[in-house]
């Protein structure tokens, strides 16, 4: 299966992960490489490469993602204090893993705008 990503290889538990919540259309793990002192990636079962790839009968596939944000800050109780949801997508957008996914930022105060590079896009 050469189109197997990562998080697809997490799914059916070929590598490992630290999963916090999975249901039938779901899953969402610590993510390795925290930008904040929570980090987690909530991603669709169903893999869908980009945003761009998002069908219209696939839009509660994708809400459901925000749903279950929405229940992990309520359970590990940051809700009320605020957290980020961020999508990317593609190179520019800063997706590096080509299977759609939420990523849930939380923990501390974040700051505006959430990018580092400011230089426009040259050509």
């Amino acid at each position: 299966m050469a189109d197997t990503t990562i998080f697809d290889k997490i799914i059916r538990r070929e590598i490992p992960a630290e999963i916090i919540y999975e249901d039938d259309i779901s899953l969402a793990f610590k993510d390795i490489n925290p930008q904040a002192p929570v980090h987690l990636l909530i991603i669709p079962k169903k893999p869908i490469a980009t945003v761009n790839d998002i069908q219209e009968d696939q839009r509660e596939l994708v809400g459901h993602l925000f749903v279950v944000a929405r229940k992990i800050a309520v359970q590990y109780g940051f809700a009320k204090d605020g957290y980020r949801l961020v999508m990317n997508c593609n190179e520019d957008g800063g997706q590096s893993v080509y299977h759609i996914h939420l990523h849930l930022l939380a923990g501390k105060t974040l700051g505006w705008p959430p990018y580092a590079n400011t230089e426009p896009k040259q050509g």
